[in-house]
């Protein structure tokens, strides 16, 4: 799905719904060397829910500006900025294709340096490179206090070359770790928007596991894998530690235009401690009553929390292994106080998600109910444990995509019609 133009007006968000503006066309004049710049706008950009002028271009952000206002969570601030799903698409004839960003690249302080992150370049559907951007900002993050520190760092680029020379659909994935100012585009031929071709679009909402901790780059996060399985159009409104019921994410899920909605339910719950039992029953309903003021009759699917060991029956909040960080390894266990039936476990998420779907399904013949341990549960652990003990690794993202694509979309699916 595009965000699209309300206001093309320096120093306001780019909404839905309203009609590029001078920057969204093509270049149509080459410079000195031939190569055509397009200024990116709402046009060339899907997946978004607002596009953000800045001076630099444009921050595309999975959450609206009203709602970036009602929070004031650092963590959520990085995330939904953080462009997991966020696609540049154009048709066009070029063999050679730049695109100028200013990335904000994450580092965790006494831990070994991340690999860069990738673009992925698709032509036609089809992964036809992969690079990292040079340049960009650097947040520093002290995972024993929490504190960050952001170091300022020049503009950069990601550059594919030899492309074949026919008119073809280009969409570059950008990657869904780092937050990615857009600048420009460079093509070696004129560009022009592309088609959606009338499929269907997917808004699904979730942790950091949607978000794609751990995947191998942003086509390969399980989303976007069963998105590209299934022949939709992706909107990932995952955020990394920011699955928490909050009434804006619920509004925003209303408000967004979808054939079809899911929401992965649960772990963040539990790793913060955020609520008790009696609270999170109450609070998934509204979730749901939400939702459905903006989507009454839209396939709903309800996704339980996968496989995660150290929670199952030991509730949260969830902490670093402080003596793995030691050895320079990121890692996390379970601290709460499994004697107290108050707290929630993924055992006890699990069993309410399931006792309220079938409550509200009574009157909701769209509303559908997936236990996450069928994307990934005892059989993908022993194969594919989390490197973690929360995140699933590049492989489990790949299986996870095609287990929900064969449980969602396939047949008898609550998703089936979308195919």
């Amino acid at each position: 799905m595009n965000a699209q133009s309300d206001d093309d007006v320096p120093g306001r968000t780019l909404g839905r719904g309203g009609i590029p503006g001078p920057g969204d066309g093509a270049g149509d004049r080459p410079d000195s060397t031939g190569w055509f710049t397009t200024s990116l706008g709402a046009a060339f950009v899907r997946g978004a829910v607002e596009l953000e002028e800045t001076e630099h271009g444009l921050l595309p952000h999975r959450l609206p500006a009203w709602a970036r206002r009602q929070f004031p969570d650092g963590q959520l601030a990085m995330v939904e900025a953080q462009p997991s799903g966020v696609r540049v698409v154009f048709r066009t004839r070029a063999t050679a294709v730049e695109l100028d960003v200013l990335p904000t690249k994450v580092i965790y302080e006494g831990t070994p340096p991340r690999p860069d992150a990738l673009y992925d370049l698709l032509v036609d559907g089809r992964l036809a490179g992969q690079a990292a951007a040079t340049g960009g900002r650097v947040l520093a993050v002290d995972m024993t206090t929490g504190s960050t520190v952001t170091r300022p760092g020049p503009v950069g680029a990601v550059g594919f070359d030899g492309l074949p020379d026919r008119l073809k659909n280009v969409e570059i994935w950008l990657p869904y770790q780092e937050v990615t100012e857009l600048v420009a585009l460079r093509t070696d031929a004129p560009v022009e928007p592309a088609s959606d071709h009338g499929r269907k679009v997917w808004a699904h909402h979730g942790s950091s596991i949607s978000h794609g901790s751990d995947a191998e780059s942003p086509t390969t996060t399980w989303p976007a894998r069963a998105a590209s399985l299934a022949g939709v159009e992706l909107m990932n409104l995952g955020f990394g530690g920011s699955a928490l019921l909050d009434p804006f994410t619920a509004r925003t899920l209303r408000d967004t235009p979808a054939d079809l909605i899911s929401l992965k339910l649960g772990i963040n719950l539990v790793n913060t401690d955020l609520m008790r039992l009696r609270a999170f029953g109450p609070a998934v309903h509204g979730f749901l009553d939400t939702v459905r003021e903006g989507h009454p009759t839209t396939p709903l699917l309800v996704v339980s929390p996968v496989l995660c060991p150290i929670h199952e029956e030991t509730p949260g909040p969830s902490a670093p292994d402080l003596d793995r960080f030691g050895e320079g390894k990121i890692s996390f266990v379970a601290a709460g106080d499994a004697s107290d039936p108050t707290r929630l476990t993924l055992g006890v998420i699990r069993a309410e998600l399931a006792r309220i779907v079938g409550l509200r399904a009574a009157d909701d013949p769209h509303l559908s109910y997936l236990d996450g341990r069928s994307l990934y549960g005892e059989e993908e652990y022993a194969e594919m444990p989390l490197p973690d003990d929360i995140h699933p690794d590049a492989a489990a993202h790949r299986r996870m995509g095609e287990n929900f694509a064969a449980l969602a979309f396939g047949s008898g699916g609550p998703f089936a019609a979308a195919r």
